[in-house]
């Protein structure tokens, strides 16, 4: 618990201390204004942002619909669902190379035990619902990748949950907002559906399908 704590907190204090600035200048037109001034180069903008969303507080699904606005649905859905996965990656990765010894220093060895106990029986259904909550998706990348999830049950979760968050949300900007809580709603339901998939298309080498235990 220790340990969620201090990752939330880390998340949280720049929301708390830059929130309003980024907010503001961040709004639908302002990230749209700002990504077309990468010119042709615009989408590498927009994902750079959903990226830097792990340490700054970035309203990612404003980003998101900002690029579904110059994109469209389809191009701009594939940008943000690469944004979301590439923030996700990041996030995994510099946990599970570098944060294992700060984690253990905070919560101690069965801390970390509990925290991979906790991913082994459910961080598939953890990562992939978590995408479109907010502040929750960076602190579950960042745990499971302290927790040593595997890269072949992360990465399959982590495109249930980015993959449908991103074109629903690239949709409201293509659509002007006009439909926001059908697409919140598509997104929050389909990495359901899509989990149930890929977990029984996930297998650990001795073991059964992973999809009773959530990765």
């Amino acid at each position: 618990m220790l340990l969620i704590l201090v990752l939330l907190g880390a998340i949280l204090i720049p929301f708390f201390v830059w929130g309003r600035r980024f907010d503001a200048a961040l709004s639908l037109d302002g990230a749209r204004q700002w990504m077309e001034g990468f010119g042709v180069w615009a989408w590498v903008g927009g994902i750079l942002l959903l990226m830097s969303d792990i340490v700054l507080p970035v309203p990612s699904t404003v980003v998101m619909s900002a690029i579904g606005w110059v994109y469209g649905w389809l191009v701009g859905g594939l940008v943000c669902a690469a944004g979301s996965m590439l923030s996700g990656i990041v996030a995994y990765a510099l946990c599970h190379w570098l944060g294992r010894g700060a984690a253990a220093w905070i919560a101690g060895e069965k801390g970390l035990q509990k925290v991979e106990a906790l991913f082994d029986r459910h961080g598939g259904w953890l990562v992939a619902l978590s995408r479109w909550t907010p502040v929750l998706p960076e602190a579950v990348a960042c745990l499971a990748g302290i927790a040593r999830m595997s890269w072949r049950v992360f990465l399959p979760s982590l495109a249930c949950g980015s993959i449908p968050l991103g074109f629903a949300f690239a949709a409201i900007g293509h659509l002007g907002q006009s439909e926001p809580i059908w697409a919140i709603a598509l997104s929050a339901i389909t990495p359901v559906f899509l989990w149930l998939l890929a977990s029984r298309l996930v297998r650990r080498p001795g073991e059964a399908l992973t999809s009773c235990q959530g990765g």
